[in-house]
């Protein structure tokens, strides 16, 4: 019509916005922005002590132990090229087929064991215990997602850690679409290593992290040479930092690090509120999107299971591509299209449920949405259906 309308962002599995408290916090260490760990003048010790302060804050939103290193690094991606970079090579890594690009393919492809997809968490569980029941690794390392990028379905991690424990099994968790909506706990929950974003957390300014046991990243070779990370250079040998630093070569983000370090304490202080919107949000969104004739919910356990305010959706008739320009031209809606950087799952989900689609609509919401927006949403979708 021409008009104008309050643009509804359901695209917060991709990217959030920053919180009002971590642009604050960029700006003030901006004011005083200087290298870390590279001088005693006032401005490289006061940048120093908050990139440092920064890694103990992450380290408590995760409820590390005392040994556990925190290494900043760009985002998720970045940390599971990290840790794969770690991992001995007589060890075998178990990832779901489910997983997200960035836990699937940075491992070698002799130590990698790719999963099926699971129809159910029972069946996850029991997958992996059968796995882990045949290797004859001397180590091993199982990646699980906390919750689904695809359909924020939340997965069986303590029980999946449990059984990895039984077997002498890590876990690594990629929490990239968990934390922002449940708390994770490293020392409770027995896991071993985490890994998140920062633009998935509300401070979007390029910072990610790995939190876990030390004994791999200390013995392996640095993931990047150079200054940072050595202790002393001579013509003839190198010897490297022990703890984080030795990952960290190079002048480290340090207002991305401060930015995700305050998003963190934000989630932390309103965990409740947080719960209640995304129970609010979420109420009954997929069956209002299912009850649309010609429109199809897509779900990895079953479209009652517990989940985060996401939903993945096809519309018969009409590409993805189109359905998603069409939400945001004509409705000022924001979601995403295509296959979410997880291509195996959203082709056994289509395939699964029967679908002709070769891509989705994915609308994930958060703490930048209001319930008109999900009513929007609906309305919008029955509008573009096409027996709506």
């Amino acid at each position: 019509s021409g008009a104008e309308v309050e643009y509804a962002n359901l695209d917060h599995g991709a990217s959030t916005s920053a919180f009002v408290a971590v642009k604050a916090a960029v700006d003030e260490a901006s004011l005083t922005y200087s290298s870390v760990h590279r001088g005693n003048g006032y401005a490289s010790r006061v940048t120093s002590a908050r990139y440092e302060q920064a890694r103990e804050v992450v380290a408590r939103f995760v409820g590390a132990r005392a040994d556990d290193h925190v290494i900043f690094t760009r985002n998720t991606t970045d940390s599971f090229n990290l840790l794969a970079s770690v991992v001995p090579q007589d060890a075998q890594v178990f990832v779901f087929g489910s997983d997200h690009h960035a836990t699937i393919l940075p491992w070698r492809a002799e130590q990698l064991v790719r999963l099926p997809v699971p129809a159910s968490p029972a069946e996850a569980v029991s997958v992996v215990d059968a796995a882990l029941r045949t290797s004859r690794a001397a180590e091993a390392l199982v990646v699980v997602t906390g919750a689904s990028n695809v359909t924020g379905e939340y997965w069986p991690v303590a029980q999946i850690a449990a059984v990895a424990r039984r077997h002498g099994a890590r876990v690594a968790l990629d929490a990239a679409q968990l934390v922002q909506h449940r708390a994770v706990d490293l020392a409770l929950e027995e896991l071993d290593y985490v890994a998140f974003s920062g633009h998935k957390i509300y401070a979007p300014y390029g910072a990610g992290v790995l939190v876990g046991r030390s004994d791999w990243l200390d013995a392996a070779e640095p993931y990047l040479a150079g200054g940072g990370a050595t202790a002393a250079v001579s013509d003839e040998d190198t010897t490297w930092q022990i703890g984080p630093a030795r990952h960290e070569a190079g002048s480290p983000n340090v207002l991305g690090a401060v930015a995700l370090a305050v998003a963190c304490e934000v989630v932390d202080e309103h965990r409740e509120a947080i719960a209640e919107l995304d129970e609010t949000l979420g109420r009954g969104l997929v069956s209002r999107l299912d009850a649309i004739p010609g429109v199809q919910t897509h779900s990895i356990f079953g479209p009652t299971h517990d989940r985060a305010p996401v939903v993945t959706f096809t519309v018969e008739g009409r590409s993805a591509q189109e359905v998603s320009r069409r939400l945001s031209d004509e409705h000022g809606i924001g979601v995403r299209d295509g296959r979410f950087c997880a291509h195996v799952l959203v082709d056994a989900l289509l395939a699964r449920q029967g679908s002709g689609s070769t891509s989705a609509v994915r609308a994930s919401l958060g703490l930048a949405n209001s319930p008109e927006h999900v009513d929007r949403l609906v309305a919008a979708v029955r509008s573009l259906a096409p027996r709506g």
